[in-house]
């Protein structure tokens, strides 16, 4: 499958590009003209554009995009809102546009409610309306919740659904290769769920 990465220079996006190759899939990476892509395997296909301004066709002969990108937790509101909703969203339309089959959502735990409260409040709430945007987006589409993130190793054993311990950890290993099993499986296909490392 040819898929579209957003987010493959962080670090869930980094361990999911190198599982889509290890599988025999053509992942591209959409990255910024300024973004650092010397962590990214070699050879690894590059698609400039960039989600506070994406520009049509960015998802031109993809099967299926993964949106693994979020403004940063050193970023404010206003970021938050251009990537991790509005860019979303924009990529959403785009890939509809472009006839994706599939697109995969790495949102976040807590982001199933539709007015959070607390610190995180402007985050999560960006993640609910691209969550909400996406499913009535008609598209074929999965979207991953997990809680908060460690960069331990893969454990091979996740938990997945509403039994989630929302005070748990989840590796960012773990989730690339949920994301990844997502995008070319089609297993979790029409669902949103909460997600832990076992």
């Amino acid at each position: 499958m040819t898929i579209l990465v957003a987010g493959a220079t962080g670090g869930t996006g980094q361990h999911l590009v190198q599982y889509l190759i290890d599988q025999g899939h053509k992942p591209t990476a959409l990255v910024r003209e300024s973004s650092d892509t010397n962590a990214l395997p070699k050879g690894l296909d590059l698609r400039h554009g960039d989600l506070a301004d994406l520009q049509a066709g960015v998802c031109d002969g993809m099967d299926a995009v993964i949106f693994a990108a979020g403004s940063g937790g050193s970023t404010g509101p206003e970021m938050t809102r251009k990537v991790d909703r509005e860019g979303a969203k924009r990529l959403i339309d785009l890939a509809r546009e472009s006839g994706v089959k599939r697109f995969v959502m790495l949102s976040s735990i807590g982001a199933d409610q539709a007015n959070p409260t607390g610190d995180i409040a402007p985050y999560l709430n960006a993640k609910h309306e691209a969550d909400e945007h996406l499913k009535g987006s008609g598209m074929t589409y999965s979207i991953l919740r997990p809680v908060a993130l460690t960069n331990d190793g893969r454990c091979r054993n996740v938990i997945l659904g509403a039994k989630v311990d929302k005070s748990a950890k989840a590796s960012r290993a773990d989730v690339a290769y949920v994301l990844a099993e997502a995008a070319t499986t089609g297993r979790y296909d029409g669902m949103a769920q909460d997600m832990r490392s076992a």
